[in-house]
């Protein structure tokens, strides 16, 4: 359960980080509100799972799925480069977020 916790803990992040774009962009309660809802969210599904797992393991894995995925959002929803070497550092990312997970 602590790595379903941890997965969906990454992906609030994701949606906290296109939520800073979105203020950013609009300025809003509603945008406001969804950006710390959703911060909120991720730190309480981290915090749990870091009572099961170690603590570097698991900040490695949010933090990996929150940029990765940040960083794909931003390719998807903003018009962002899409170049292969970002592909190959994006993929570097995950990859070490497994490589992590097959260590621990």
């Amino acid at each position: 359960m602590a790595w379903v916790s941890l997965v969906f803990a990454g992906l609030c992040e994701m949606f906290g980080v296109a939520m800073i774009n979105k203020l950013h962009r609009e300025r809003n309660w509603k945008s406001l509100s969804l950006l710390v809802l959703s911060f909120g969210a991720s730190f309480l599904f981290l915090a749990y799972a870091m009572e099961t797992l170690p603590m570097g393991t698991a900040y490695a894995i949010w933090t990996g799925i929150g940029a990765s995925g940040g960083a794909i959002l931003g390719m998807l929803l903003y018009g962002e480069s899409k170049d292969w070497k970002r592909l190959v550092f994006i993929a570097m990312v995950l990859g070490a977020a497994v490589g992590l997970k097959l260590v621990s």
